[in-house]
């Protein structure tokens, strides 16, 4: 079902087109990284204790998000999160590998979803009732809890590599395609969570007209 012909704009407990509960919402972080997991997050919320200031992780602070996300962990009925590695990322391509961390992640759950809301265009091919949202992390505050979870969960890790991978700013710029991860890129050269398949670890690897393979996974 379309999301543009849902109404209204803001979905909240009950949600108009989820057929049975409980319903979960999942969003993924990190498809326009260069390095590092792609980390999905699924999120049943309880209409018992609502959290406020629930959206899309990207429109909050850092703070905000952090505060979000301890809310979240400590009031949702359940939550679960999903990845796939860069070396999935590469083999798949980034869409496809996000389809799996969602997949994952909602496979994690503790309960089974009646519906589930996912953030885009599309789908992962599983039993669930679903509706894709195309904006729905600011839209739907199941998919906002997810999106939350799942940007925290990734920034988190990405600081972490800087640790194991120093040299790259991971913990600054998370893995985006920044000047100074770029410079770090031509500097060092790719390190082993970068996503080879991307162009730019291409070019630094002197692989740029390379076509990359990309394989298909049922899931």
């Amino acid at each position: 079902m379309s999301a543009d012909l849902l109404d209204p704009l803001v979905w909240r407990h009950p949600y108009p087109c989820a057929p049975l509960a409980p319903v979960a919402g999942v969003d993924e972080a990190g498809r326009g990284p260069l390095a590092g997991d792609v980390v999905a997050a699924a999120v049943i919320l309880d209409p018992q204790y609502p959290i406020c200031g629930l959206n899309d992780s990207k429109k909050l602070s850092a703070r905000a998000r952090e505060s979000a996300f301890e809310r979240i962990v400590e009031n949702a009925l359940c939550y679960s999160l999903g990845r796939a590695t860069a070396a999935e990322i590469d083999a798949l391509n980034i869409l496809q590998a996000s389809l799996l961390a969602m997949w994952r992640a909602v496979d994690g759950l503790r309960l089974s979803p009646g519906h589930v809301y996912v953030d885009g265009l599309h789908c992962p091919r599983w039993p669930y009732s679903a509706t894709a949202v195309v904006k729905g992390d600011s839209r739907v505050d199941c998919i906002a809890a997810a999106s939350i979870l799942a940007k925290v969960t990734r920034d988190r890790e990405m600081q972490a590599l800087e640790e194991s991978h120093p040299g790259y700013g991971f913990a600054v710029h998370k893995g985006y395609p920044t000047a100074a991860h770029l410079q770090a890129l031509t500097r060092l050269g790719p390190s082993p969570v970068h996503r080879m398949s991307y162009a730019p670890v291409r070019r630094a690897l002197g692989t740029e007209n390379a076509t990359p393979v990309i394989a298909t996974l049922e899931f």
